[in-house]
């Protein structure tokens, strides 16, 4: 069992890899960064998600995840949309050995709170997800798992700014943000243990995007 992920010199990312490895996973991590995981059944590559020159060769992994990524940088449309059409084009299309592929979007391609270029490159991979769940059927299967608010270090300019973070606390009804570890697990379930469900993006937000409140006179009923 084989999978492919992009982004795994840090958050999302590494928590994903290193989920799959604790499942008995053997995993290709590509990044522009060095490693960080250190296992017998883990390889790392130094690659580029907008150079697909620098992609290696001879891996026919079962299961693709995109999580490479950059925020309001300038490139964020040609490393989060661009870089995971690129990895899907080389390694999912054509890939007799492909069970699945997970994007991993974000709650702002559904809400357009965030940055201009950012939301959208989200936005767009959402629509790409629904395109190559159509074009993988029926032999493998493509979501994505969109997140909010996610406790990593990308984030940690607001986590660690006590006015911001009480501002965003009071939108979010769960009142925390997720851990890694609990997207990597929503990511486990997707590409893996779900066999049916296709062409989806799953917003994983503790209800922020849905915290809609209903206004209406205290005296009347319906």
């Amino acid at each position: 069992m084989l999978a492919l992920i992009t982004g795994t010199s840090g958050g999302i990312g590494s928590a994903i890899a290193k989920y799959f490895l604790r499942q008995g996973w053997d995993v290709c991590g590509l990044d522009t960064a060095p490693a960080v995981i250190m296992d017998s059944r883990y390889r790392h590559y130094i690659a580029d998600v907008r150079d697909p020159d620098s992609f290696p060769e001879g891996i026919e992994p079962e299961v693709v995840i995109n999580c490479a990524g950059v925020q309001n940088t300038g490139h964020d449309i040609d490393v989060n949309l661009k870089g995971a059409i690129n990895i899907s084009e080389r390694y999912a299309i054509g890939n007799d050995q492909l069970r699945s592929v997970v994007n991993i979007g974000s709650a702002s391609a559904h809400t357009g709170s965030e940055f201009p270029e950012y939301a959208a490159s989200k936005g767009g991979l959402l629509t790409y997800t629904k395109t190559l769940a159509l074009r993988l059927a029926p032999q493998a299967i493509c979501n994505s798992i969109d997140p909010g608010g996610v406790m990593t270090d990308l984030n940690r300019c607001v986590i660690e700014d006590e006015a911001l973070w009480n501002q965003i606390m009071e939108l979010t009804p769960l009142k925390r943000w997720a851990e890694p570890e609990e997207i990597a697990e929503w990511v486990y379930f997707v590409g893996v243990t779900n066999r049916f469900m296709t062409g989806q993006n799953l917003l994983i937000d503790g209800g922020e995007a849905g915290n809609a409140k209903f206004i209406w006179r205290e005296d009347e009923t319906v």
